[in-house]
């Protein structure tokens, strides 16, 4: 018995032998070091006041500006975009959903839209940029143009009014009369106001203008203007005004008054002419402070606001011959823009 025992220790002791023999030797695993970090992504929110094509405009040439920077959406940073449908409460409650969500930067496309980002972020630790605002002084989102005091900064679209209002007098030569349709709460539109009635004066001009609040009241304002026989009307940049634009030429249509334009997008949907802005332009240069403040290579308190310098004469061919009118010499290298599709 003993031995049968001893045989079978044997046997197992040998299998086991066998087997460990068999066994893959482990090779050693190459230090691969430490895990490189993943690219930052950075969250930025963008509040658009109105859906116009200006203001789209403004977009379009923020995003170009970042992807300039190296910052594409999607990849090393995360866009949201919100309209506030022209509804200060709706521009608001959107920046303060941002300001909770603790995005890393806030960037305003209109006046509105700006003072309710600065508004809802001011006592944190995250920057305002602005484009498409006209007097950020006057605005209150800014101490001054040169060193914004506050962590907000962005881009202005300073409208040449003196271009402007010297276009005019060369369409309409025996013209005395320019009407003005302004929103009373636009800080923008009531700098601009109080610069074309300093300027119309010394080209034999008189500045009739009409306030409104809202949109409802934008018709009645229109006609209140033609009812004191203006000759023609200047659009300013007022968000409330240009939401409304096809409201407006209605009335002047009417009448047989033209409207003088700011930039190019009002060209194309009625009005005559205008000493015009690049808002895409703009809304790149934007991009391109954004990118430097996310990269922190600059401050927005810092950062001085940039105003737009650049304009082009543009004019409506469709609307200039609908109203038996002769383009001026002086322009005659002007810009003939297509009317929008309706």
């Amino acid at each position: 018995m003993k031995k049968i025992v001893s045989i079978i220790t044997a046997l197992i002791l040998a299998v086991s032998l066998m087997a460990c023999s068999s066994a893959p030797t482990p090779t050693a695993t190459p230090d691969a070091g430490p895990t490189a970090p993943a690219e930052e992504t950075f969250k930025i929110g963008v509040i658009q006041y109105a859906p116009h094509p200006s203001l789209d405009n403004c977009f379009t040439g923020f995003k170009a500006g970042l992807e300039e920077a190296g910052l594409v959406d999607g990849q090393s940073i995360s866009i949201d975009f919100q309209n506030a449908q022209g509804d200060n409460s709706n521009g608001d409650l959107i920046a303060k959903n941002m300001v909770t969500k603790k995005y890393d930067l806030i960037m305003a496309i209109a006046t509105p839209a700006a003072m309710s980002a600065y508004s809802a972020a001011k006592d944190t630790d995250i920057p305002v940029l602005f484009t498409a605002v006209s007097d950020p002084v006057g605005a209150g989102i800014v101490k001054t143009l040169e060193a914004p005091g506050v962590s907000c900064t962005g881009s202005s679209d300073v409208l040449p009014l003196e271009e402007q209002v010297k276009m005019i007098r060369a369409f309409l030569p025996e013209a005395t009369k320019i009407g003005i349709l302004y929103t009373t709460s636009e800080p923008n539109s009531v700098s601009q106001l109080k610069e074309i009635k300093e300027i119309a004066p010394n080209h034999g001009f008189e500045i009739v203008e009409v306030g409104v609040t809202n949109a409802s009241e934008v018709a009645a304002g229109a006609q209140t203007l033609v009812a004191k026989g203006v000759d023609c009307i200047n659009n300013f940049t007022d968000n409330n005004v240009v939401n409304n634009l096809s409201i407006l030429l209605q009335a002047a249509n009417s009448a047989s008054i033209p409207v003088f334009g700011s930039e190019e997008e009002q060209v194309k949907n009625g009005c005559l002419a205008s000493q015009s802005i690049d808002y895409i332009a703009l809304g790149r240069e934007t991009g391109l402070m954004a990118a430097k403040i996310l990269k922190g290579e600059a401050v927005a308190a810092e950062l001085p606001v940039y105003e737009v310098k650049d304009f082009a004469p543009v004019y409506n061919k469709e609307v200039l011959e609908g109203f038996g009118l002769t383009l001026p010499a002086e322009f005659a290298q002007a810009i003939a823009v297509e009317a929008a599709e309706k």
